[in-house]
């Protein structure tokens, strides 16, 4: 499984895509997702907001993931 990661994302892991190995246990939902990142990463869990897109389209913490999936971590943005 394959993750994009954008802005802080990119910073707290080091790279702009995370692979997680298939012989770990992957994670089925978004809601998991975001688990193995703060496990992984404790610095995710500073972060205020994350989201997560599935496949192009933002997805809920309830979608469920599947081998082949494009997922993306899009952190909080600021701007004016």
């Amino acid at each position: 499984m394959e993750v994009l990661l954008f802005g802080i994302a990119k910073d707290i892991v080091g790279k702009s895509l995370l692979r997680l190995d298939t012989s770990e246990n992957l994670p089925t939902s978004v809601k998991e997702l975001k688990q193995t990142l703060v496990s992984s990463f404790p610095q995710f869990g500073k972060l205020s907001s994350l989201a997560v897109a599935v496949n192009s389209e933002y997805a809920e913490d309830d979608v469920s993931l599947k081998q082949g999936d494009e997922i993306a971590i899009i952190p909080p943005v600021s701007g004016g």
